[in-house]
């Protein structure tokens, strides 16, 4: 990066890819920072500048102990560790910023050495205080899916005529005669864990009873007078159980 492209990143202003810091000196506060960039979409952190955007630069010294310090934090202080470039800008003062790239994360979610998950919102960062943004997280590298979450049902519990339907019509496919054929084909499809229990896809596509499983997850439509949605004022509602399939009609289920 030159000079001028260097003037013309930090007219712009701090914002969600881009801080400033005149001066680090502390691995934990880089640390939150680098984690931040890491589990969003990555950013620059722009050491010798002020938060109004003056360069006051670093000197030589400055140079070698944050750069020391940079490859510390990454390592050390940030799970799991971060790859990091670095790039040292001469200003015409003899002074030199140094650029430093977070890329985005490829291993999200990244912790600081306290464990706290970081994300950027704007200009500044947040912990992440809910397990559904945790899971969004998750989701967003591909590591989590909600239709994934464990049950504490047995693949006893699969409605065997339905899943066998399924595996005729859709895929061609004899229904396993033993549980341990059967269990391994549930978990190359997605719809077992490891240890034997339906997921939330799988209980609600194929168990027998859903609703006995997760009685949260029904489906209750509500008829409400006119347009408008009322919070108590409704002509009729209903509860709608048993498998997925039957109730949103999923052609190749019925």
């Amino acid at each position: 990066m030159d000079n001028n492209t260097l003037k013309s990143q930090i007219a712009l202003g701090e914002d969600s890819m881009r801080q400033f810091k005149v001066d680090v000196k502390n691995c934990d506060s880089l640390a939150s920072e680098m984690a931040a960039f890491g589990n969003s979409e990555g950013g620059t952190i722009f050491i010798g500048v002020a938060d109004d955007g003056s360069i006051s630069g670093l000197s030589k010294k400055d140079v070698a102990r944050i750069n020391q310090l940079i490859s510390n934090t990454a390592s050390q202080h940030v799970r799991s560790a971060l790859t990091l470039q670095t790039e040292n800008v001469a200003m015409e003062n003899g002074r030199i910023v140094i650029v430093l790239t977070v890329p985005k994360g490829i291993d999200k979610p990244y912790f600081d050495k306290n464990g706290v998950i970081w994300l950027k919102c704007g200009a500044d960062k947040r912990r992440v205080n809910s397990k559904e943004e945790l899971r969004r997280v998750f989701q967003s590298v591909d590591q989590f899916h909600a239709d994934e979450l464990p049950t504490k049902a047995g693949i006893e519990k699969l409605d065997k005529l339905r899943f066998r339907d399924f595996l005729r019509d859709v895929y061609k496919q004899e229904f396993p005669d033993s549980a341990k054929e059967r269990l391994k084909l549930l978990q190359n499809m997605n719809l077992a864990t490891h240890d034997g229990k339906l997921n939330l896809a799988g209980v609600l596509l194929f168990s027998e009873r859903p609703e006995w499983i997760k009685p949260q997850f029904i489906v209750k439509p509500i008829r409400y007078p006119g347009n408008d949605i009322h919070v108590s004022d409704y002509l009729d509602t209903e509860d709608f159980t048993g498998q997925l399939s039957r109730i949103l009609m999923i052609p190749w289920l019925l």
